[in-house]
């Protein structure tokens, strides 16, 4: 028998055995925990041993190395033999008849675990907070590492064990112990969705077409934009033209102007347009009219002759208008006749 070849060193108990999956003893409702059904010697052994409870034990693969922790829920089980929850032989990499250690230890009470699902399945289920506290419930402490088994509704959901505080395996005994989720393993991040992305795409484009035209749309020079009044004190309609930007000339660089600015240069364009129009104003003008006062606002009758005779009727002509001159009549006097008004021929439409 394995259990013979125990060795109990130290005040601490250790053993070999044989497992079994707890299917073998009918009893499956021992899946949805941690507690393993041991022979009646080690009971004996672990009382004269005076060991703490919760009786704890490290169960190692002596193959590869790999270790997990469980409690104890009965002594009932055939010499040699263990029986074990079967995903506690899957995260050992056990076989049915392997042969594994057992070793009594004593863990602390944890104060925080993080826990990840494998699939994204265990978040749609209406209360997880509730799911997993019944679960826990039938363990006794949790290794970093170890991949847990959480029945409900007829599925089974793995969980893994990603952090334990304040070591790697804790007791969750009797203890307020922080639990903490982590995304599961087929999580993925969902992007944005395509209305999402048209409607950002649609905004960034308004708003560089926005900027674009504030760029343009720079404000021009307007003149006269001020209201105008009235000498009866009434406000004067604006007019839509004064609106209009106005182009600004900008000042001239021209070295024909001696270095001045440009307002001076606009005010002595102004003071030689002035002096050019008060010149043509006293300019005397040429008399374009008829040679007779009486003739004011009236051109001059006369004849266009062409060809041959041309020359020869024009000075006739200006005898002609000659003699008249010199024969006016006496009774005129010197002095010129006065500007009589409407003084024209009236004309008809018909």
């Amino acid at each position: 028998m394995f259990g013979l070849f125990g060795a109990d060193v130290g005040g601490s108990f250790a053993s070999n055995y044989r497992c079994y999956p707890v299917t073998f003893i009918e009893k499956p409702q021992l899946e949805h925990g941690d507690k393993v059904i041991l022979p009646p010697s080690a009971l004996d052994r672990l009382a004269s041993l005076r060991i703490e409870y919760p009786m704890l034990f490290r169960v190692t693969n002596n193959q590869n190395g790999k270790h997990t922790h469980c409690g104890v829920l009965e002594f009932v089980a055939d010499e040699g033999m263990v029986y074990m929850p079967y995903w506690m032989m899957q995260n050992l990499l056990l076989e049915e008849g392997d042969v594994v250690n057992f070793k009594s230890t004593s863990l602390p009470k944890g104060t925080f675990v993080k826990l990840r699902p494998h699939t994204k399945d265990f978040l749609d289920i209406s209360n997880p907070k509730a799911v997993l506290e019944r679960t826990l419930r039938g363990f006794t402490c949790l290794t970093s590492g170890d991949s847990i088994l959480v029945h409900y509704n007829n599925k089974n959901f793995f969980i893994d064990v990603v952090e334990s505080r304040p070591k790697e395996a804790v007791s969750i005994v009797e203890t307020d112990c922080e639990v903490d989720f982590a995304p599961p393993l087929d999580w993925v991040e969902p992007g944005p969705s395509k209305s999402t992305a048209k409607a950002t795409e649609k905004g960034k484009k308004e708003e560089d077409k926005d900027a674009e035209e504030a760029q343009e749309e720079e404000p021009g020079f307007v003149p006269f934009k001020g209201s105008g009044c009235r000498l009866d004190g009434k406000p004067a309609p604006r007019s839509p033209s004064t609106s209009a930007p106005v182009d600004v000339p900008k000042p001239s660089s021209n070295p024909s102007l001696g270095g001045i600015g440009w307002h001076a240069a606009v005010a002595a364009k102004e003071r030689a347009a002035a002096a050019a129009r008060e010149e043509a104003n006293n300019k005397p003008k040429k008399n374009t009219l008829g040679s007779s006062p009486g003739s004011f606002g009236r051109r001059a009758a006369g004849r266009l002759v062409f060809g041959q005779d041309s020359k020869e009727r024009v000075p006739a002509e200006k005898e002609n208008g000659a003699e008249r001159t010199n024969g006016a009549s006496p009774s005129q006097g010197s002095d010129p006749p006065s500007f009589v008004p409407f003084s024209g021929k009236p004309n008809k439409l018909v």
